[in-house]
């Protein structure tokens, strides 16, 4: 049946290609989309017939430069994925429309690999749809009404098949594809279906360079931090039966280890793909696996489609699809531990354009969205509770980085592996200054304009209680950090730095104020306008909400992964996963403990963190939907661009653990040993 609607749809799409029946403008659109869904199944028949699994590296670089090559820059700004493009040729209404089903037919590549025929007959169905129409008269409405539906009707097949994916370990493309590929031969990463760079094909040249022994340590301090985040937290491993693996295409050998350290721990991989259906995507967001963004000016453009013709109707559709499917594999999502990542760092830091011809979210579908995002939060930790699961990441460079990636890639291994009982002596060391304060004084210096008072957690019992946590390598690798959820009350000044990249997207001189531990104002210098700066900041990084609380501040303790950045000058294309360990940071979001904070937790030392809530989150106890934002965002302040840190106590005495970039609390100067040699 479903071969049949795949046929029958293709056959009228082949029509289309040489019927005149869609006037102009729109006749070039739609032979251009035809043309893509031709090329999709001359692919699909190479597929089935194992004839593209046989090609050579030459033929498959062609084949993968054919998917992606409308939306490369260069070739973007004449294609009707581009807003502007499709705008200027359609007019604002019918452009956005017609944008975001060319994007939202791109995402049949992936399907095409994964032999998703019922996905393509989907797709290929609205396409013909939307054509119909316009052999009428042109009818934006209508076409958008048409999209609704398709959204609407298919939820339940792309938005449920989603979940599956994330807890059934048998949905395995990916697994299959790692386990059973010779990793040596480097054509196995174009079965995959996804854009392949320089960066991964180098990737996985280097990692094939590297002794069994090396690609071993790898995975085993990756598998290891896992493990460790759950005894430390009181957490039973045994209950779980599931791991997810997220990574970027490239580290293939070092997650086929994993699989096999994961499985003796009794966890059986899902590994998913990163979403391209405006049905399942979190904005630009990439969660799962993936290969390089053939264009992240795309990825940008089109994050907020869904504000074409989403309602609240739309969003409590998706929320019964959630329901009824977590219910029906609730056995499997309580199995389900948690996310493992390995992340890449390296590229070249993305500034977006801001474009008037995108689509926008209106104040009523943010709130709305808002909602979706806490009842769907809610109902997520209700078949995989929060205070059962865990996660570590770890993060790695990719040859974009420099002509000296083979050096820093080893380099990073080594910090990665630093020496974790050294760094819990002195961070110790640190949490006992802390532990004496009322609040700590952030002063930045060298043109840096942070200057705020974060406000502590009191103590009742120093002697088993302690506000800042111990953190050395477990979930969070590398070592090392202390780090606290503030008191919000109190808590007021600025936070400054001159250049932050956060989830994937450059901000100069970001600053926000906080008022009571909450958002009151914030801008940056990205653009020309404030209003975009603003904008900017309200959708990236405090995901549309209208404040957000400072969640976490932290003092990160890793100088020598500051050393490296420095020496090699790549300060601003370190993962915020290293570069909060590389100076002061402070989370706008959620606290560290969100959905877990009745657990108690513990340092090596035996006390008890009690620091784990603020008045947001207390807010659990009475109406869950105003405790948590999903969202936790860490900005580090660089140790050149840091003043001082100053605790101070209940009497105002003042206890200074950093002056002018270096530690200087009497117990911690060892951190300084790294700075000192790069001074030299």
């Amino acid at each position: 049946m479903i071969e049949e609607r795949y046929e029958l749809a293709l056959d009228r799409i082949r029509l289309m290609q040489t019927e005149d029946t869609v006037g102009e403008p729109y006749r070039d659109y739609f032979k251009k989309l035809a043309e893509f869904v031709l090329m999709l199944d001359e692919l699909r028949t190479e597929l089935l017939d194992g004839r593209y699994q046989k090609l050579e590296l030459d033929e498959l670089r062609k084949w993968n430069r054919r998917l992606y090559q409308d939306v490369l820059p260069g070739q973007y700004e004449k294609s009707y994925a581009n807003p502007d493009y499709a705008c200027k040729m359609f007019g604002k209404e019918s452009g956005q429309i017609l944008g975001m089903l060319y994007a939202e037919l791109r995402g049949a590549v992936v399907y095409v690999f994964e032999g998703k025929t019922e996905y393509l007959a989907i797709l290929y169905e609205l396409l013909i749809e939307v054509y119909n129409q316009f052999e009428e008269e042109p009818d934006p409405k209508a076409v958008r009404d048409t999209f609704y539906w398709y959204a609407s009707d298919y939820c339940d097949v792309f938005l449920a098949d989603r979940i599956r994916e994330q807890v059934l370990p048998e949905e395995s493309f990916a697994t299959d594809l790692i386990m059973n590929s010779d990793l040596k031969d480097l054509r196995y990463l174009y079965q995959f279906g996804e854009y392949i760079s320089e960066n991964e094909w180098k990737t996985a040249e280097h990692l094939n360079s590297l002794p069994e022994e090396t690609i071993r340590k790898m995975a085993d301090v990756y598998t290891e931090g896992y493990r460790i985040g759950f005894v430390n937290t009181g957490k039973d491993l045994s209950k779980k039966s599931v791991v997810n693996i997220r990574y970027i295409l490239g580290f293939e050998r070092v997650v086929k280890k994993a699989i096999e350290n994961f499985e003796k721990m009794g966890l059986k991989p899902v590994i998913y793909r990163a979403a391209v259906s405006v049905l399942t995507k979190r904005q630009h967001i990439k969660i799962g696996y993936y290969g390089a963004v053939a264009n992240k000016q795309y990825e940008y453009d089109h994050k907020d489609d869904q504000a074409l013709f989403m309602d609240k109707k739309y969003l409590e559709r998706k929320l019964e699809v959630m329901q009824t499917t977590y219910e029906h594999h609730k056995k499997e999502a309580a199995g389900f531990a948690g996310p493992a990542c390995i992340d890449m760092f390296g590229e070249e830091p993305f500034e977006p354009e801001a474009k008037e011809t995108v689509a926008k979210l209106s104040k009523s579908q943010e709130e709305m969205i808002l909602q979706y995002d806490s009842r769907q939060s809610q109902m997520v930790n209700q078949y995989i509770k929060g205070e059962e699961r865990s996660f570590t990441i770890i993060a790695y460079p990719v040859p974009e980085i420099g002509e000296k990636y083979e050096e820093i890639f080893d380099e990073i291994i080594r910090i990665n592996t630093l020496d974790a009982k050294l760094y819990e002596k002195v961070q110790q060391t640190l949490i006992d200054a802390l532990d004496q304060g009322e609040y700590v004084h952030i002063l930045g210096t060298n043109g840096n304009r942070t200057d705020l008072n974060v406000q502590l957690h009191p103590l009742n019992d120093p002697k088993k209680e302690t506000i800042f946590e111990n953190c050395v390598a477990d979930v969070n690798i590398p070592v090392g950090e202390v780090f606290t959820s503030p008191v919000l009350e109190g808590t007021n000044g600025v936070l400054h730095v001159s250049k932050v990249y956060l989830n994937e997207l450059q901000y100069r001189d970001l600053e926000i104020t906080f008022s009571n531990g909450m958002v009151s104002e914030y801008n940056c210098a990205n653009f020309e306008r404030e209003l975009e700066n603003k904008a900017y900041i309200h959708d990236n990084v405090l995901y549309k909400h209208p404040t957000l609380p400072l969640g976490e501040f932290a003092i990160g303790t890793n100088t020598t992964a500051y050393v490296t950045a420095k020496k090699y000058g790549i300060e601003d294309k370190m993962p915020i996963l290293i570069a909060e360990k590389m100076g002061p940071h402070f989370a706008v979001g959620d606290t560290c403990y969100s959905w877990c904070e009745d657990i108690k937790v513990y340092n090596p030392n035996g006390k008890e963190i009690i620091a784990r809530d603020n008045s947001v989150s207390i807010r659990r106890k009475e109406d869950v939907s105003k405790a948590y934002f999903h969202c936790h965002t860490d900005i580090t302040i660089p140790y050149e661009e840091l003043g001082s840190i100053t605790v101070i106590t209940k009497d105002k005495k003042e206890i200074t653990l950093l002056e002018n970039g270096k530690f200087v609390l009497p117990g911690t100067e060892i951190l300084n040993e790294p700075l000192k040699n790069s001074n030299k």
